[in-house]
């Protein structure tokens, strides 16, 4: 985008191009002129892979379904745990009306979302970072930094989608809540995509914390460990061989690793991985969505489901906000609520199931918030 010498006028900015905002823009896109702004050029690697079969409703309701089928992920038939027992215990998706889930490519996943919005109409800006944000009569004047240059954009409203940096909510007061220190060291890895653990999410709790893994289209598979940021076993989160030693000490997942060939790249890192909420999730003009309004403890796998739910009904009220509805806004912050309650207190539901370490420090922490839920 090259500079502007007068502001353009819009009716809604979404702000973060990940699945929650791109989800927004392409639910707005063909009813409204719609702008989408990223940090971002490309999706950075990142893990969130699982989508439950619940997903499939969601895509079907936005008309999406054909498409990501046509995208090629690859299906989850179940979870697989070792939880609050030494043995392991399958759940699978048989039974589910909604057939089974998917593990997907997220990356791919991510720009297949942009690429729906910009087909529907929305204008991309990525890269482009929100400078300053303002109020001017009945309009958002909202200031973006370009490769190009400083562009100018006026909204009537807006729409945070910034992930859990929240910067709308954030720059118009609202604040954020961490409920706990959650951190997450990943690996991605070459594998065989037949084998133990195939088409499964397998978790296994530990005395410090949990591992995940799956694999992911590509020939490829995910491994992961959370613990609390701040206990000493979040030390060893950013080194890769580090990680691969403490995962051989537990057998299930030694043997997944081992029995799909599970081969390390150099492609790693670590994220903040904690439930946290945003305190308003709404105000006069603006309203957030997916981990900018809550994000999920990766435990829950109701991430990017959040992203796509919370995507839809914010279009939704936006587009009755635009349209004169003053109750509009209100009645989203409230279902977000009731949303939000219901996952705490299935959170604390599942933490609360594994009793093995009770007096270890990261599983006291998550009792203790049993009662808080």
């Amino acid at each position: 985008m090259g500079s502007s010498t007068s502001p353009r006028d819009i009716d809604v900015l979404v702000v973060g191009a990940g699945p929650a905002g791109a989800t927004a823009a392409l639910n707005l896109a063909p009813i409204r002129q719609v702008a989408l702004v990223d940090l971002r050029s490309q999706p950075r690697p990142r893990i969130g892979e699982s989508l439950p079969p619940a997903a499939r409703r969601l895509l079907s309701d936005m008309g999406l379904w054909d498409s990501f089928t046509a995208e090629g992920h690859s299906p989850c038939y179940g979870n697989r745990a070792v939880w609050s027992s030494p043995e392991p215990v399958e759940t699978d998706f048989l039974r589910d009306p909604d057939g089974h889930g998917w593990h997907i490519d997220r990356a791919r996943f991510e720009l297949w979302l942009r690429d729906c919005a910009v087909d529907r109409g929305a204008m991309l800006v990525a890269p482009g970072r929100m400078q300053a944000i303002r109020r001017d009569g009945q309009r958002w004047c909202v200031e973006l930094r370009t490769d190009a240059g400083p562009l100018d954009i006026r909204a009537r409203l807006v729409i945070d989608a910034g992930g859990r940096a929240a910067p709308v909510g954030r720059a118009l007061g609202a604040c954020r809540h961490r409920h706990d220190k959650l951190f997450c060291g990943w690996l991605y890895g070459e594998a065989s995509a037949v084998g133990p653990g195939a088409g499964f999410t397998f978790v296994q709790a530990a005395e410090d914390g949990w591992w995940y893994t799956a694999s992911v289209p590509g020939g490829r598979r995910v491994m992961a460990f959370h613990s609390d940021s701040d206990l000493p076993q979040a030390r060893g989160l950013t080194d890769p061989g580090r990680l691969m030693e403490r995962a051989a000490a537990h057998p299930e997942l030694a043997a997944i690793l081992v029995g799909s060939h599970f081969t390390p790249t150099n492609q790693f890192g670590v994220t903040a991985a904690q439930s946290a909420r945003l305190r308003p999730f709404v105000g006069a003009s603006w309203l957030a969505v997916g981990d900018a309004a809550f994000s999920c403890d990766p435990l829950s796998c109701q991430g990017l489901l959040n992203a796509l739910y919370t995507g839809l009904m914010g279009a939704q009220a936006a587009d009755r906000c635009l349209s004169g509805d003053d109750d509009a806004l209100r009645e989203y912050g409230q279902a977000l609520t009731q949303v939000h309650t219901v996952y705490r207190r299935r959170l604390a539901y599942w933490y609360g199931a594994e009793t093995r370490w009770s007096n270890a420090p990261f599983w006291q922490r998550r009792h203790s918030a049993l009662d808080d839920a």
